[in-house]
């Protein structure tokens, strides 16, 4: 082979080679861990921090700020082949593009989409602390810098948090674009400092958890639920972030936390100290920023939106609520018989549910606001401002929520009630959604059916809110009554 054939071999095997590696890894957090793996497999020598510090090299997340509290990434001896570190730099390193694709973070199997950075650096700074469970520079480095640069830019009219998307496919995804305008605070962000957070400080506290880092991630992110969901679920997975989160960080702290990653920032730029009535008038800005903050993450429940389940388009002109609205109605799905327990099935439950309500009832879309599933989250139906078909009468009235399975004889888990009845409900009084004296019934209260089940209906009648019709209601209801024996059900306006 002469010399021009053998250059032309080598650089078409070089193109190969490199499309294969990105082929062979998607943003998945599955694909992630497999890459940490083949680290440690092809040397076993390294440990943990070894690993951490050469995922922060490929990504290029050494910058002044991280090297006030980490070590300098660029000592690292250890070098990735090249292919491997393109991957993880695309991976790791965070940032949003013109077109609204946000690179740097992943899909996880808990249908969360979460920033690899702070994430690892929350890790690697937990596993350098030489004070269990004290963690120098955590907060700062996994979201109160992002947090920070966030509410300082509030007062410009840039949206301020919360900004998520959609993946191009959920099995092998390898594009996630923003749904709505950028904002300076993704969610992927969000989610990747509070598990950054929560898993720094587990490592601080038992350095022996992190013998290796994808055995780690492995087990914070791939655990299985059994037949008890939630219910039997250990503290310390990612389904759990928003409640572990919140039992490590009082919004007064996080306040502080923000107003030193500025002051920090500041100074590292070589500005002078901030003065004590600036620090004051900052520190009121952080703090009512964080409302709105709070409100998102630590009142509200993770809901997977629309196009994360993969819902079909609403066929038609979707009607406008008017907000707040009265009750809060709860319903079964009878089918699904069964409490789903992986995002994957709750997602196909999902889907299916559409296509029936679509297809087989005629309706725009599937009926409810929203639906508890098993595997710790609450799906996106027609969301807080489309008016759904789920309780006849009083659609426009009311949330109809669902829960996926038949609790005609027993009751769905524990954590799926607590995850509506407290948390859903509070986040849609806090969000000018429901009135503070919201009513919650039962399906049947109102419509002459076996929903939500006996059991369930019994369980529901024992919670706070629930109350009785007024005179005013029972005569909607005879109305309503009056229509269903006439067979009169209008499309779109039927219960679910």
């Amino acid at each position: 082979m002469d010399k021009r054939c053998w250059k032309l071999t080598l650089a078409a095997l070089l193109l190969f080679t490199s499309a294969y590696a990105e082929a062979s890894f998607s943003n998945h957090m599955k694909d992630f861990i497999r890459a940490v793996e083949q680290i440690e497999d092809e040397d076993p020598g390294l440990g943990p921090g070894d690993v951490l510090k050469m995922l922060r090299k490929a990504a290029g997340l050494n910058d002044a700020f991280i090297q006030y509290f980490l070590p300098d990434a660029e000592a690292s001896g250890s070098e990735l082949p090249a292919d491997l570190s393109e991957y993880l730099r695309k991976a790791v390193h965070h940032k949003v593009l013109e077109d609204a694709k946000e690179e740097g973070v992943v899909l996880t199997p808990d249908g969360s989409t979460v920033a690899l950075g702070p994430l690892l650096l929350g890790i690697e700074a937990g596993l350098l602390s030489k004070t269990r469970g004290r963690v120098r520079g955590l907060y700062q480095l996994t979201l109160a810098k992002d947090l920070g640069l966030s509410l300082r830019h509030g007062s410009s009219g840039t949206n301020l948090l919360g900004t998520d998307g959609c993946w191009d496919n959920l099995t092998s995804p390898q594009v996630f674009t923003l749904s709505d305008k950028p904002t300076l605070l993704t969610t992927a962000q969000v989610n990747g400092g509070m598990d950054g957070i929560v898993l720094g400080k587990e490592v601080s506290a038992n350095s022996s958890l992190l013998v290796k880092l994808s055995s780690l991630l492995n087990e914070y992110y791939n655990h299985q639920l059994d037949s008890r969901g939630m219910d039997g679920a250990p503290r310390l997975i990612s389904r759990r972030r928003r409640e572990n989160f919140k039992a490590l960080l009082l919004p007064p702290l996080l306040a502080r936390q923000v107003v030193k990653s500025i002051d920090l920032q500041q100074s590292l730029a070589g500005h002078p100290k901030m003065e004590v009535k600036t620090k004051r008038q900052l520190m009121a800005v952080v703090k009512e920023g964080l409302k709105e903050f709070v409100h998102m993450y630590m009142v509200c429940p993770p809901i997977i939106s629309r196009c994360s389940w993969g819902a079909e388009p609403y066929r038609g002109t979707p009607t406008q609520l008017s907000l707040p609205l009265t009750y809060l109605f709860i319903h079964h799905t009878h089918t699904p018989s069964e409490p789903c327990l992986t995002f994957e099935k709750c997602a196909a439950d999902m889907r299916s549910m559409q296509q029936f309500h679509q297809e087989d009832r005629g309706w725009d879309d599937i009926g409810y606001s929203f639906v508890a599933g098993g595997d710790g989250n609450i799906y996106e139906g027609r969301g807080w401002n489309w008016q759904g078909a789920h309780t006849y009468g009083y659609n426009s009235k009311g949330f109809g929520v669902s829960f996926i399975g038949d609790y005609q004889s027993r009751l769905p888990s524990q954590h799926s009630m607590d995850l509506v009845r407290e948390q859903l409900a509070s986040c849609a009084v806090g969000g000018g959604r429901l009135v503070s004296s919201y009513i919650i019934k039962g399906h049947r209260d109102v419509v002459s059916t076996a929903c939500p089940g006996d059991a369930f209906y019994q369980e529901i009648k024992r919670w706070d809110h629930y109350g009785p019709w007024r005179a005013c209601e029972l005569n909607n209801m005879e109305s309503s009554a009056w229509h269903l024996r006439g067979g009169i059900l209008p499309k779109n306006l039927s219960g679910a």
